[in-house]
């Protein structure tokens, strides 16, 4: 009975002091955030396999160079293992209304920090000043905030982005190559222009050419077939509740038809569910509208891409629409040059200076180590992408028949990952599991 009874009173204790720890250890982080500069902090639900999890508001100058004109708050997202764990720092391109585990932070195990782009979601200032989103100012934010949380956070630093969130990665590191140890861009392409020719060269010669003249056979019709089309699309928007002041509604119903064949590549479209040529006009507008539709174009997308829009339009370069084989068929767009990608907030008139973006390529190819790019090359946007270099400690990847969305650690080879996972242990001076 004796021996039942003490065997109790230490498995009590064991929880007590387990109680105690853990207690300890959840008001040790929150101390930790009350103590940091510039940080207002709030509790989330938990991802499995972390300690805690807090939406951060983190004050940030309008004007890193001039902070004397006001501030604005950015949304970021810390998830936290452990102190002594690498922490990732994730960089949105866009809003991030949600806290989201990305690949790299599961792969190190390590703590993460998700943050919301300058000028997108809650990240913003009373009024917008466009002259302040700049990838200066953009990544003046991101260093900020690595400041402040190296001040908890001693171990490793990782960066990382997907797309948009890449291409701030690699901004980020050309600015701040000290700032953490590995950056991870995920397809993320490095736009050498305001109407980046690679792009009609990758729709040119991507995939099968059976497939790519079935594409445009699809825009064609499309055009030629407009007086059936346009009513039934009329309807699908009204159904939709999209609305068209920025573009006319025939504005953006080209748009859409000219986006078809780079949305088919950057998703991964299935080349053999491509109607017929002599489908009935329902099946062809069903498959188109899955693929490009017009509420990409419509003004709730103006609206929420904006800054997007803005950033593509006056530093970082974008893509436009070959339409060569098209002129004779567009009646709303003008045909005097090939029609852009950029939508500029307002259609304001800003001047295009890719100044950063030519000296990233060449920091990239002669200064970026530690750097590992994985792009899938059957994604559109790798035709923007960054090329290997001998002149740098770097991987480059583009994992075979992926697209935007699945060119991922997940997808690949097995020794695409080892290669991967080796360089990161050497790098990091880590052991991954």
């Amino acid at each position: 009975m004796k021996i039942k009874i003490l065997t109790l009173l230490i498995t009590l204790s064991t929880v007590i002091f387990a109680q105690d720890n853990f207690q300890s250890y959840n008001i040790n982080i929150e101390e930790q955030l009350y103590n940091l500069p510039d940080v207002i902090f709030k509790n989330i639900s938990i991802p499995l396999g972390f300690e805690a999890a807090y939406e951060l508001k983190i004050k940030q100058p309008i004007d890193h160079k001039n902070p004397e004109k006001g501030y604005f708050y950015q949304r970021a997202y810390l998830s936290h293992r452990s102190f002594t764990k690498p922490t990732v720092m994730v960089t949105q391109g866009y809003s991030s209304g949600r806290n989201r585990i990305g690949e790299v932070a599961e792969l190190l195990r390590a703590n993460q920090i998700d943050i919301e782009h300058r000028y997108f979601g809650e990240s913003m200032p009373d009024s917008i000043d466009y002259q302040y989103l700049t990838l200066e100012q953009a990544t003046a934010d991101l260093h900020h905030i690595n400041e402040i949380f190296r001040l908890i956070y001693s171990g490793k630093w990782i960066s990382t982005g997907i797309s948009k969130g890449g291409q701030t990665a690699i901004f980020y590191r050309y600015f701040y190559p000290n700032d953490v140890d590995v950056s991870i861009p995920f397809v993320a392409p490095l736009n050498a222009s305001i109407e980046d020719e690679r792009i009609y060269n990758f729709l040119d010669t991507v995939g099968s050419d059976e497939c790519r003249d079935k594409i445009k056979a699809v825009q064609k019709r499309l055009l030629t077939d407009r007086e059936a089309v346009l009513p039934l699309l009329k309807w699908y928007t009204y159904g939709a509740q999209l609305h068209f002041n920025y573009l006319s509604f025939e504005e953006a119903f080209e748009y859409a038809v000219l986006e078809y064949s780079f949305s088919f590549w950057q998703w991964g479209s299935d080349c053999d569910k491509i109607p017929a040529t002599d489908a009935p006009i329902d099946e062809v507008l069903y498959h188109f509208v899955t693929i490009s539709g017009l509420d990409f174009f419509a003004d709730a997308s103006m609206k929420a891409y904006a800054s997007h829009y803005y950033q593509a339009g006056s530093q970082m370069g974008y893509y436009g629409y070959k339409i060569d084989e098209f002129k004779p068929l567009l009646k709303s767009l003008s045909t005097d040059k090939n029609p852009s990608a950029v939508f500029m907030p307002n259609k304001m008139v800003v001047p295009f200076n890719n100044e950063v973006p030519k000296k990233a390529a060449i920091w990239a190819k002669n200064s970026g180590n530690k750097m590992i790019y994985i792009n899938g090359n059957a994604d559109t946007w790798s035709a923007t992408a960054i090329r290997p270099s001998k002149s740098v400690d770097a991987l480059y990847f583009f994992l075979d028949g992926k697209d935007h969305a699945a060119a991922r650690i997940k997808n690949m080879t097995t020794k695409e990952r080892t290669e991967l996972v080796n360089a990161l242990e050497r790098w990091l001076e880590l052991e991954i599991e």
